[in-house]
């Protein structure tokens, strides 16, 4: 269960959200990580989407690099929004796939969302937004 701050909707950009589709229909992660894959399509019906263009700066796109608190500890740390097959904790790139990487897709700097885990609900904050493609420029990614 993902919980959002009242009166926003979360975001994705066309690109990531046809690319994220296609890797919800690929063979690969429906019969790996089947319950992953439902997580992250359900997500995706929950996101309003936009052209590249029209994403806000803010808000936390594919292989964008974000800054997070988690409420409960205080303790902030810093992430890249990855596809499964960029994934690397070690990085700090994190999956589409975990459940923060579902967690952190279309949110904004400031808001504050909760998302379940094997040990429970964690509630984070994204601090900040650090990278994002589409204002970079870099569309390509």
């Amino acid at each position: 269960m993902m919980a959002t701050t009242p009166g926003h909707h979360a975001v994705v950009t066309e690109v990531d959200f046809d690319r994220l589709t296609r890797l919800i229909d690929s063979r690969r992660y429906r019969s790996s990580d089947a319950g992953r894959v439902f997580g992250l399509k359900t997500e995706l019906d929950r996101r309003v989407v936009v052209s590249p263009d029209r994403i806000p700066k803010g808000a936390v796109t594919m292989n964008s690099r974000v800054r997070v608190r988690d409420l409960a500890s205080g303790v902030a740390e810093t992430y890249t929004l990855v596809y499964p097959d960029d994934a690397d904790i070690d990085l700090n790139r994190v999956s589409v796939l975990a459940p923060l990487g579902m967690a952190l897709l279309g949110r904004s700097a400031r808001e504050v969302f909760e998302f379940t885990v094997p040990a429970g609900t964690r509630r984070m904050r994204v601090e900040r937004v650090l990278y994002q493609p589409e204002a970079a420029g870099d569309l390509h990614l």
